[in-house]
């Protein structure tokens, strides 16, 4: 792609200089890594630890954290620039092999003590941590505030039991983030009330680790955890005990606009693929891309990323100008989702059979940008969220 095509395609218009600078850095990263790198990985199942430590030494996994610490001091909204650019070269391998770093220790930023972010951050910054997200569980789903993995105090630390389920690179995580029940929640007070979150170590002798086969993303896992007496200090505490829905909060925001960004990325880099092929491949004495068959659903692909992609900054805008943006973060995701799939799909009936062969890449593209319509919450729950707090219905769940 062209220069100016790059920038007629991703609304060079509506970035700052630093940002383009960012997005530039990025892509030109990425390109160390080919798209045969990622089948590779794909493929074999294994981590891509050459890219992660690659992204570390780029100062990356920093972006959003504090420079006292390693970090770049910038915010979300560079945020979903790097991940778009990451996505859009390797896709959801790349983007997830650096996703937890990026947006999970944002709530130790916002919330852990002075002694947490100092023992741990500077490791997540520069690679040598690697981070999981404890939040899903087996039995409550999307449901969080139902959570069943209790905490309980003894002295100074406090003893966990339970499971956790699609717990993203546990195999090779040293840190995670736990959200767990430290108390229930008292009569007439929401059932979020009494959640606790811990940022401690991933204790293989206390949390048992099993991996999850899946349809997609082979290269980073996902697993189903089992808790056995893991005893965690009280100064791995995040935040004040029974209030730790509501931090997590500061870490479920960004993680919406971070997959949307992603799910861009992907279908754009699809979307690509698509292009390049339709202006090559010669049917009935013409180019395909000649046919407005396979125009329309394309340019209707490009459109939809666009606007898309325009919620996506303002969402991350709002958080970094610490105004509510759940509305939008929730809306970037739905829309991130469902074009960034439909994209990547309409790429795969564009190249027809060639779509379906991996030596193409758009196959890997369709089966991982699924998750993100599947993943962190669904379609129908956003469509429930923004039916209560944006039109004033009922609640329905």
């Amino acid at each position: 792609m062209t220069e100016s095509a790059t920038a007629q395609v991703h609304g060079a218009w509506d970035l700052s200089e630093d940002q383009l600078a960012i997005r530039q850095a990025v892509e030109e990263g990425m390109r160390k890594f080919g798209l045969d790198y990622w089948r590779e990985v794909d493929k074999a199942g294994e981590f891509p630890a050459e890219f992660f430590s690659f992204a570390a030494a780029q100062g990356w996994l920093g972006i959003a954290m504090p420079p006292e610490h390693g970090g770049a001091g910038l915010g979300i909204s560079e945020a979903v620039m790097m991940m778009e650019a990451i996505a859009r070269g390797g896709g959801l391998s790349a983007a997830s092999a650096v996703h937890m770093n990026v947006f999970s220790t944002n709530v130790v930023v916002k919330h852990g003590s002075d002694e947490m972010r100092q023992e741990t951050l500077p490791g997540v910054i520069g690679g040598q941590t690697r981070v999981a997200f404890g939040v899903s569980e087996p039995d409550s789903g999307l449901d969080t505030s139902s959570l069943r993995t209790r905490a309980v105090r003894e002295g100074d630390n406090w003893r966990i039991n339970g499971r956790k389920v699609w717990i993203s690179t546990a195999q090779v995580a040293e840190k995670i983030l736990l959200l767990t029940r430290s108390r229930e929640a008292e009569p007439g007070r929401s059932k979020a009330d009494g959640l606790t979150l811990f940022f401690t170590d991933l204790d293989r002798d206390r949390i048992t680790v099993n991996e999850i086969d899946k349809t997609g993303r082979a290269a980073v896992d996902s697993n189903e955890l089992f808790i056995d007496d893991l005893v965690v200090p009280d100064r791995h505490r995040v935040g004040e005990e029974g209030r730790g829905f509501k931090l997590l909060l500061d870490g479920l925001n960004p993680e919406r606009l971070l997959v949307a960004s992603e799910a861009i990325g992907i279908g754009r880099a699809a979307l690509q693929q698509a292009v390049d092929y339709a202006k090559q491949r010669t049917v009935f004495d013409r180019v395909i891309g000649q046919n407005q068959g396979v125009q329309f659903p394309l340019a209707d692909s490009y459109a939809r990323l666009e606007s898309t992609w325009l919620t996506v900054l303002r969402g991350a805008s709002l958080y970094d100008r610490g105004i509510d943006c759940g509305a939008e973060a929730n809306i970037a995701k739905l829309l991130g989702g469902e074009y960034g799939f439909e994209a990547a799909d309409r790429a795969m009936q564009t190249l027809g059979g060639y779509g379906y062969a991996k030596d193409y890449h758009v196959e890997r593209m369709w089966r991982e940008v699924k998750l993100c319509r599947i993943a962190p919450v669904s379609p129908e729950l956003i469509l429930s969220y923004l039916a209560e707090h944006k039109l004033g219905l009922p609640k329905s769940y």
